[in-house]
């Protein structure tokens, strides 16, 4: 796949980090993980637009029992706000997949049949990662952008919070192939940007309103005892001890416009599993203990990636994962909320409180 555009004699370039591959600042030391899948293509009744490069829906996952994956009732109400506002849902990892998130939404009772807001007072947050191996990532992102009028205008809301994928999208489109110290060598973000599923009918649909708005979003909230974030990693206490403080630095980030200030807020943001395995409780509990709330909330890390029901190395052909809802894990304190769309999952759309 293409690296990247680069000028001169060839020179001897490290690959660009893969952000379902885990590179080895994720755990600080340590090799790459490296696994190397077919190109899946898309089954022959599906159509996709020009431009369109479907990208490989399988991810290398070793085979983990530490975790327990809870299906919730969607036919049991959660309790309403104390607050006199509308239900609280979150939305985990969208890629492009704009289809899926329609029939999501209506499922919810969040939308109506023309696709318009009907869920009058309801909140809705969306964990990020609007873009990328889907078709329609451009439309995502208007669609979110039309419900954030939609709601505000019936007495509810629709939020959104920053993805690694976005600050990716940001970067191939202000740097291009502009290198960058990757930590490991250097790198571009339109290399990242092409090995992570970029698509280029999304690059061609992009607008300023469309960076306007992806530059602005909040890396983190906390809302009725739920901090969201994106990602399930510690990396966010390296930019405040605040909620306001965190997402003041990271637009102030943004807004400097250094191409190797954004790549290491990307590169911080790809950060995952840090609530996984021993001391994941606990690595949970130093994000609740400096913002608040009493359970993490996250998208970016696949629910079939975090349980190994893919690409395990015990076998080669494990079908598709079969996801119901949202993951609860590290002594019930995380939620996982992406249901690996991008590799034939679900995509989810939750309504919380959950009953666990």
């Amino acid at each position: 796949m293409t690296q990247g555009a680069g000028q001169g004699p060839e020179v001897e370039r490290t690959a660009t980090l893969r952000d379902f591959r885990v590179p080895a600042y994720v755990h600080e030391a340590g090799p790459y993980v490296h696994s190397v899948h077919p190109e899946v293509a898309p089954p022959p009744e599906e159509t996709y637009p020009e431009g369109y490069t479907p990208t490989q829906r399988d991810l290398p996952v070793v085979n983990r029992g530490d975790t327990v994956q809870v299906t919730v009732d969607p036919e049991i109400a959660a309790p309403q706000s104390t607050t006199g506002q509308g239900p609280l849902y979150v939305v985990g990892d969208v890629h492009g997949y704009l289809d899926q998130l329609v029939s999501a939404l209506q499922e919810k009772g969040l939308l109506d049949a023309a696709g318009n807001w009907c869920a009058g007072t309801a909140r809705l947050w969306f964990l990020g990662d609007f873009t990328d191996r889907g078709p329609d990532g451009i439309g995502v992102i208007d669609l979110v952008m039309r419900l954030s009028a939609e709601a505000a205008a019936a007495g509810g809301y629709c939020k959104a919070l920053m993805g690694n994928h976005e600050l990716l999208l940001l970067g191939a489109k202000r740097f291009g192939d502009t290198p960058v110290n990757s930590g490991a060598g250097t790198a571009t973000f339109q290399a990242a940007w092409l090995l992570n599923g970029g698509q280029k009918t999304d690059m061609d649909r992009l607008q300023d309103h469309h960076l306007q708005w992806m530059s602005r979003l909040d890396a983190i909230e906390e809302v009725d005892g739920h901090l969201l974030v994106h990602s399930d990693t510690t990396a966010y206490l390296d930019y405040g001890r605040s909620i306001e403080e965190v997402n003041d630095t990271v637009r102030e980030t943004i807004t400097r416009n250094d191409a190797d200030e954004v790549w290491d807020l990307f590169r911080k943001f790809t950060k995952r599993f840090s609530f996984r395995d021993e001391g994941g409780a606990d690595a949970v509990r130093s994000l609740l203990d400096t913002y608040g709330g009493s359970r993490i909330v996250h998208g970016h890390s696949p629910i079939p990636y975090l349980l190994g029901e893919v690409g395990s190395e015990d076998d080669e052909d494990n079908g598709d994962p079969v996801i119901e809802g949202p993951h609860v894990y590290a002594d019930g304190l995380a939620i996982a909320m992406d249901g690996g769309v991008t590799m034939a999952g679900k995509l989810l759309v939750q309504q919380l409180p959950l009953d666990t």
